[in-house]
């Protein structure tokens, strides 16, 4: 036994069965994405029929992590039954289950399709921004359900299989990724979170007019949001607690961790947290990626991913 498969063997011992799900519109990547996960040690089967799933992955860990590509192409794909798919399987106690979205902008995924002069799978007889934009409508469900998501607009093959080494490297069993998330809690609480602050306490932006329209990205929301009395005090004992918590996290053996702030509307306050706690965790050497789930939804946002050193 090489001395990669008695690291993975040891990941698995507490986490089981490592699996990345690996889905995401047409043309952003997901091909790219499965040949570089089977290039980092992965056994890789793409396009398998979502009732084949479970049956793959009944019975003992294996000495290697598999990779699943799915689209809509699947023969029986539907975006209902992939997320019952991955709640099922994230409870599954056995299994490490990710699930890695790989986005484009529309432009890009359109400049794309023209430079390869392929159908898009959905609308083969049409322009592919129909079917671009209907695909985009059948995964976004998908996309708010993933624990990685890089966006792939203005990155190479060579930069998205660097990225993917980042992440999903062979022997990372002991690397923590940390998703931090803004939410409103009118829209109610995202799936999928560990642990949850509330940052309805603090100075409320919406109030102000000049203020409004613009999101806690912008720094004159996050210095109102900073000003009030109670926010350093807060912010201190949040990421003081964080950075106790997290090398437990990783003794532990867990691979993702998904914090969430809350507030009102999703726009101001538990942005300008999940901001400014994104850039504390990084700057202390942790891998982090951030999701502002209401400004995502207005599309307003593009979802970065900022990563720490490597704890």
């Amino acid at each position: 036994m090489t001395e990669v498969q008695t690291d993975i063997i040891a990941a698995q011992g507490k986490a089981g069965q490592r699996v990345v799900l690996v889905t995401g519109p047409s043309g952003a990547g997901r091909s790219t994405a499965i040949s570089a996960l089977e290039d980092l040690g992965y056994e890789a089967i793409d396009n398998l029929p979502l009732s084949l799933v479970p049956r793959l992955l009944d019975g003992p860990a294996l000495a290697h992590p598999v990779a699943l590509g799915v689209d809509v192409r699947n023969r029986d794909f539907a975006a209902t039954r992939l997320i019952e798919m991955i709640d099922r399987l994230t409870r599954t106690p056995e299994l490490w289950l990710e699930v890695l979205y790989l986005d484009a902008s529309p432009d890009a995924l359109v400049r794309r399709y023209s430079e390869t002069r392929r159908r898009h799978p959905l609308a083969p007889e049409d322009a592919p921004l129909r079917g671009i934009t209907q695909e985009i409508d059948i995964l976004a469900p998908i996309r708010a359900r993933a624990d990685v998501l890089i966006d792939t607009t203005d990155l190479s093959p060579h930069d998205l299989r660097a990225e993917l080494e980042h992440w999903f490297a062979v022997g990372s069993g002991t690397r923590l990724a940390i998703s931090l998330h803004s939410f409103s809690y009118k829209r109610g609480v995202p799936r999928g979170l560990d642990m949850m602050f509330d940052c309805r306490f603090l100075a409320n932006p919406h109030w102000v007019e000049p203020l409004r329209a613009l999101d806690g990205r912008d720094r004159a929301v996050a210095d109102y949001v900073a000003a009030d009395p109670r926010f350093g005090a807060f912010f201190t004992q949040v990421r003081d607690l964080l950075l106790f918590l997290l090398p437990a996290h990783v003794e532990e053996g867990k691979s993702h961790l998904a914090i969430g702030f809350g507030c009102t509307g999703g726009q101001h306050r538990s942005v300008a947290v999940t901001e400014s706690m994104a850039k504390a965790l990084a700057e202390a050497g942790w891998q982090v990626s951030r999701r502002h789930r209401e400004l995502e939804r207005l599309g307003m946002s593009q979802p970065v991913v900022k990563s720490g050193s490597g704890a």
